[in-house]
């Protein structure tokens, strides 16, 4: 129990001290008009309170990612925990920050206009690509796994098809419409969903003395499975996720002032740590230990966790309303999933998105493309998925890296935790079954060689960018503020 209060508490430190650093060194400017004014569009740039932007980004990042992804990193033991704090303040939170800001620097641009410009045009298409299938795979994973625990919910009542199709509609509607319209007017109902659920489960933890395991060499790791590289792809949201760099943009249309910044990326992201800490030490302590945890992730999947621990720790009623909690997430990241995805093939395209048969021409053959991937086995998505979103992260930590460099600012802060996700990123690949298969002492050495060889070349680039002065923003001055 110690170990697992210390966690929450060094997450909250951590917001108000590296968190305020990360904002020093990255310079908010208070008097620069901001894109949801600068570029109003009644769609997808619209100015809306910090309160309303803080809640839609926490449930944009917070997939099932928080609660599915800690509860299989739980049979790693307490080093899960590690993983969740540092990731989660040195990695995630500063590239969620990072990514928003440089974002609203930039009208609001996604992930691969960013990388087209800080790490050069020969990326443009390649991260375009990586991008869309990313959230396609999201969109689709987080159409499945609702689903599923809502047919579950409902002791199977309402066939799987049925309750697939109802949210298929709901992210139709949510990727078409202004952004106003349905997400920031539900968001808030189910961000207090979500809330009550996390808050009522952690409460319970501590309540009723749960046994969470302390950190102690006894039991650091008492699964078999190695941690390098695993764990890094086992809990992604909660620590470091890439499907976060394609979510904050959305946000960086929307936030009205530069100083909202922190509050909104780097805060909502401890926020989801602290939420991905109470699964992951709920998931250890309540199952007779990492063989009962095994056998039920065995038998049912983190869907059937997410219900034990709700019902053992709120009972029928407020089991429920915790489930619904967590049914939640996976839909409120699946619809700006697909939403993002439109928004970054329009980028591309060069297509404006005011009228709605632009946004149609985009969305029908993305959701065609969902239907037809939602064929493909859970798992098989899933593995690919993990590999794609922790690849993301090390791109958005490079494009930040590459912003701070060429500004003369302290770059390392970016590029360090970039950099070691990269080494993992290769390695994971050059052994994984969904890749190259290789033994695992062979994949370390391509790993560590491919991270120098492509850390060198980040340098290369750097040092050309800043000598020609490239510009970090876009120039704003001869826009009209529209109010």
């Amino acid at each position: 129990m110690i170990t697992f209060l210390a966690s929450i508490v060094l997450l909250i430190i951590g917001y108000f001290t590296y968190g305020k650093y990360i904002e020093k060194v990255f310079g908010v400017k208070e008097e620069r008009t901001t894109p949801a004014y600068v570029n109003a569009d009644g769609v997808d740039y619209i100015p809306m309170s910090t309160k309303k932007n803080s809640m839609i980004q926490l449930l944009n990042i917070a997939g099932t990612g928080p609660v599915f992804g800690p509860i299989m990193g739980a049979l790693y033991g307490p080093v899960a925990f590690i993983w969740i704090v540092v990731g989660c303040i040195f990695a995630g939170a500063v590239h969620d920050y990072l990514t928003g800001m440089i974002s609203i620097r930039n009208k609001g641009a996604h992930l691969p206009e960013l990388a087209t410009k800080f790490l050069g045009k020969a990326m443009k298409h390649v991260v375009n690509a990586f991008a869309v299938l990313l959230l396609l795979l999201v969109g689709t994973v987080f159409v499945s796994t609702p689903a599923s625990l809502l047919n579950l919910l409902l002791d199977g009542k309402v066939a799987l098809g049925i309750l697939i199709a109802v949210i298929f509609i709901y992210y139709i509607l949510a990727t078409l419409l202004p952004v106003d319209k349905i997400i920031g007017r539900l968001y808030p109902y189910f961000g207090a969903i979500l809330l009550i659920s996390a808050v009522g489960i952690g409460v319970g933890l501590i309540v009723k003395g749960a046994p969470i395991p302390e950190l102690s060499l006894s039991n650091f790791h008492p699964d078999n499975a190695p941690i390098f590289p695993l764990l890094f792809f086992t809990i992604t949201c909660g620590a470091l996720s890439g499907f976060h760099a394609t979510q904050t943009p959305i946000i960086s249309r929307t936030t009205q002032k530069e100083s909202q910044g922190r509050k909104i990326f780097y805060g909502m992201m401890i926020a989801e740590g602290i939420i991905a800490m109470i699964w992951a030490a709920a998931a250890m302590s309540l199952f007779d230990g990492y063989g009962g945890l095994q056998e039920l992730l065995a038998a049912g999947g983190p869907g059937a966790i997410v219900s034990e621990v709700s019902t053992l720790m709120l009972g029928a009623i407020g089991g429920t309303l915790a489930v619904l909690g967590v049914i939640v997430l996976p839909i409120t990241s699946g619809d700006t999933a697909f939403r993002s995805a439109r928004m970054i093939i329009a980028e591309y395209l060069n297509l404006a998105q005011k009228k709605m048969s632009s946004r149609l021409w985009i969305a029908v053959p993305l959701f065609a493309i969902s239907v037809v991937l939602t064929q493909i086995d859970f798992n098989i998505l899933w593995r690919y998925f993990s590999w794609a979103n922790q690849a993301t992260a090390v791109i958005a930590l490079f494009v930040g890296a590459m912003y701070l460099y060429i500004a003369k600012k302290n770059y390392w802060i970016s590029l360090i935790p970039g950099t070691f996700m990269l080494c993992m990123v290769i390695t994971y690949i050059l052994n994984a079954q969904i890749g190259f298969r290789l033994p695992m002492n062979i994949a370390w050495y391509g790993g560590f060689t491919g991270t120098i060889i492509l850390v060198a070349l980040f340098f290369r680039q750097a040092n050309k960018a800043r000598a020609a002065n490239l510009p970090l923003e876009v120039d704003i001055s001869h826009y009209k503020k529209v109010s």
